[in-house]
């Protein structure tokens, strides 16, 4: 496969072949990547700030500790190795992180709308003010992760782990809950009404120990 990041115009690599390719730590701000493939690509640590990976497939990819403030709206991002990945505002509309690793990564202010999140590993991720509405979280584990001030509504969390988790002043109207272990959550100044709580575990939460 032709090393496309070696042509003349590295900015502009839109439906990209870029399959395996190993790419850690290489600096790839503001590059448009719309639509590439990167399947099982090696971009650890590498900067991609103002890049746009609308669409792209990074199926497998590793991006442990990779700066994604980025566009990767409709990515395909399943399986994804995002430990530790730096998400702040990143556009992740839409975006398919079907069992990716998300823990400890941090997704301050980010667009999750519409995400599919099943099964995903976001244990300690800083998800404060995130954009979640409509997400699909079911079976994800999001232990000691941060939601503060996030806007979860309509999300979907059925049977996921919340254990220990701050949902402190989150939205939760139209959020399903049922089945989800929210054990020691933080639940202070979050309104409860609206979502459904049926089958989950609210044992040791803070509005738990308040009552």
């Amino acid at each position: 496969m032709t090393d496309v990041l070696s042509l003349p115009d590295t900015k502009q690599l839109p439906g990209a072949d870029l399959e395996e390719a190993s790419l850690a730590e290489r600096d790839l701000r503001g590059v448009n990547l719309a639509g590439a493939r990167l399947t099982g690509a090696d971009l650890s640590r590498a900067v991609l700030t103002g890049a746009s990976l609308e669409g792209a497939n990074l199926l497998g990819c590793l991006l442990v500790g990779a700066n994604l403030r980025a566009t990767l709206m409709g990515a395909n991002l399943m399986q994804a190795d995002l430990t530790e990945a730096d998400l702040r505002g990143a556009n992740l509309r839409g975006a398919n992180l079907m069992r990716s690793r998300l823990n400890q990564a941090t997704l301050a202010g980010s667009f999750l709308s519409g995400a599919n999140l099943i099964g995903a590993n976001l244990q300690g991720a800083d998800l404060r003010s995130a954009d979640l509405r409509g997400a699909n979280l079911s079976g994800a584990n999001l232990h000691g992760a941060n939601l503060m001030q996030a806007d979860l509504q309509g999300a979907q969390f059925t049977e996921a782990n919340l254990e220990e988790a701050n949902l402190q002043g989150a939205s939760l109207a139209g959020a399903n809950f049922a089945g989800a272990n929210l054990l020691c959550a933080d639940l202070e100044n979050t309104p409860l009404e609206g979502a459904n709580w049926i089958g989950a575990c609210l044992t040791g939460t803070v509005k738990d120990k308040e009552t």
